[in-house]
Order: structure tokens, then sequence, then C-alpha cells
């Protein structure tokens, strides 16, 4: 039997069917809520000044006095697990150290084959069996200061944990920094957010967000500055590295959505968001991958680190290159999403 041959207008609605459905998914995976902040920057307020002042000493303490921090250089390890307890002390908190021993695949490649999570508690007032977890990681890769991979991040941690140390939510807010995020641990069982992520669900704790911080600092106002993993995305977002990053998986698009409506509400930066397959690069590039491991929800905040930072993960990531205005602007957007994640209607 001859198959009749398809009309030239059958084609045509099947074409505009497949591009109307992908039009759809694609906004779906990229429109956000709220309006983002001008590029046009306005003037810093007072409280931005001083968390501005106050993350660079931050970073300064890390990637300057400290430097490259990992477990080929336990020492130097040890010193940035310190500065991180010492600050959440002055803070007023009494941190609780987290250890955990190496896997057997990588003990053996270490002389102190061990690591700690350092995390406080802000008890939540109405519901504190529910958590929301702020977490950095305060490692290196080797041979990097890594000032903004990840000092930049670690520093706003410590922000936000002294924004709210007397200012408790409804649901408990749990502030950690997480040890070996970078490689040879980073996607494995032996980073140390996948430690407290398994250790959460085994204690079966009751963890409703968690935010990931990597990347906070690199800004630029050049053209091309900004580059993007995925075919098309780059027709969708501004090409100036002047905004900040919120991204997840498909599956927590509206706890995205939710946080970056929170942010655009006060922020006086640029932010843009989306939700996409875990598969492309970047999706899953940090802190927020280990607790999808284990069934929570999370979401990432970034600078997009090797998609912009010329000096990713590398001997030239100092602390000199950072735009400690912008990541203050970023700094306190944030203390407005963790009120929201930690509020009553979550």
């Amino acid at each position: 039997m001859r198959r009749r041959p398809v009309s030239p207008l059958r084609l045509l609605l099947l074409f505009m069917i497949v591009t109307g459905i992908a039009v759809i998914g694609l906004s779906l995976m990229v429109n956000m809520p709220g309006e983002s902040a001008s590029t046009e920057l306005s003037e810093l307020t007072d409280h931005e000044r001083d968390t501005a002042r106050r993350l660079e000493a931050d970073v300064r303490a890390l990637a300057e006095d400290i430097g490259e921090r990992n477990l080929h250089h336990p020492d130097a390890m040890a010193r940035a697990a310190d500065h991180v307890d010492e600050r959440f002390r002055e803070i007023g908190f009494e941190p609780q150290r987290q250890e955990y021993e190496l896997s057997d695949a990588l003990a053996g490649h270490y002389r102190e084959p061990r690591a700690e999570n350092i995390h406080v508690e802000v008890t939540g007032h109405e519901r504190p069996e529910e958590i929301i977890i702020i977490g950095a990681h305060y490692d290196t890769v080797p041979g990097s200061p890594g000032a903004n991979d990840n000092a930049s991040a670690v520093a706003t941690l410590l922000h936000l944990a002294e924004s709210f140390a007397d200012d408790p939510q409804p649901r408990t807010l749990r502030f950690v920094a997480f040890a070996n995020e970078e490689p040879p641990f980073y996607m494995s069982e032996d980073m140390g957010s996948h430690v407290h992520a398994a250790r959460a669900r085994e204690a079966g704790e009751d963890i409703r967000a968690m935010m990931s911080m990597d990347g906070l600092g690199y800004f630029s106002d050049e053209p091309g500055s900004q580059q993007f993993p995925g075919p098309g995305l780059g027709m969708l977002y501004p090409d100036r590295a002047e905004f900040i990053g919120f991204v997840t998986r498909l599956g927590d698009r509206a706890l995205l959505r939710r946080a970056i409506a929170a942010f655009r509400e006060e922020a006086s930066i640029p932010s843009e968001g989306a939700a996409l397959p875990s598969a492309i690069p970047g999706v899953a590039w940090s802190d927020h991958w280990s607790f999808w491991q284990h069934g929570y929800p999370a979401f990432f905040v970034t600078d997009t680190l090797p998609f912009r930072d010329p000096y990713y993960h590398s001997p030239g990531d100092t602390p000199e290159r950072l735009d400690y205005e912008r990541m203050a602007r970023v700094a306190v957007g944030l203390e407005t999403v963790v009120r929201e994640l930690g509020g009553e209607d979550g």
C-alpha cells in the first residue's frame, strides 16, 4: 500500500505544536516571579556598606591569611575550620563540629584522612522540628587560595548567621560550613555536605529547604563577560556578569521561585533564575547536590563561577579581584530569602 504524503499544512501544524510545547516548557524553566533590580545600581545603604567591610575581612582571613585549604594541607584546613568556629563564637553561638572519616577509597591518600563540618542553629519558635539549611563549603582546590570559590560564600554564611542570631524564625535555621566540596571528593560520599545530609536523613530530620552558596563575589560590566552552559541559554539571559544566579533542578522549581521572589523584594542587585534539568553542566555543581541525593529540596545561589570568573580554580582566585559592594548587596538580599524560608507559610 502506498503511503499518503504528508501535506505541507500538516507539517506546519506539527512544527507549530512542537515549537509551542518547547516554548511553554522553556518559559516554565526560566520565567521567575518578581522584578529584578536595575543594572543601574542604587547607592549603598549603611547596612550594605558595613556588610561589605565585614565580608572583605572574612574573605581575606580565609584566602590571604590562610590560603589554600584542603586535606593536602591539613594544618590550613584546620585553621580555616577554626576561623569559622571562632567567628560563630564571636556572634554568640556554640558551634558544633561534625567529624567524619574518609572512605577507604580515599583515606590512604591523606596523612589525616578526616574532615569536619561546623554548624550552628537558631531554634525555631513555632515549628522547631522543621529545618532550613544555609550552607557553603570552606575548602579549596589544590593550588588556589579560593577567594571567590569559596571564601566569598563562607563570609556570606557568617553574615547571615549573625543577622539571625537574635532573630528566631518559626522554623529552625541551621548554618553549616561544609568540608570537602572540591575534587576528589566532589559528588561523592566524602563531601562534607553528603555526610551532613546522610546523617540528617538517618536521624529523620525534617529539612524543608537547603540553600547552597558557592561563588558570590565576581562581577563584571563588560559585554560578553557572562557565558552559559546550555545551547540557547545565552539568548535568554544577560551577556554581562552583573547579576547573581538562583539555580535548581526541575523538581524544586517552586522552591526556587519562592526564594528569588523574596530576594527581589529587597535586593539592590539584579538576579536571574532557572529550574533546569540537573544534567545541564553547572546545575548540580555544589553542596545542594548532596541534599538531592537524600530526598531533600535544595537550590544554588551563585555568580556562576566558571561561566564568568576567569580565575576560577586557579592561583589567581585572590581577594583583591572581588566586588565586595556587590557581594554585600547579595548578602543583604539573602537575608530576605532566609526570612521567607524560615517563615510561617512554607
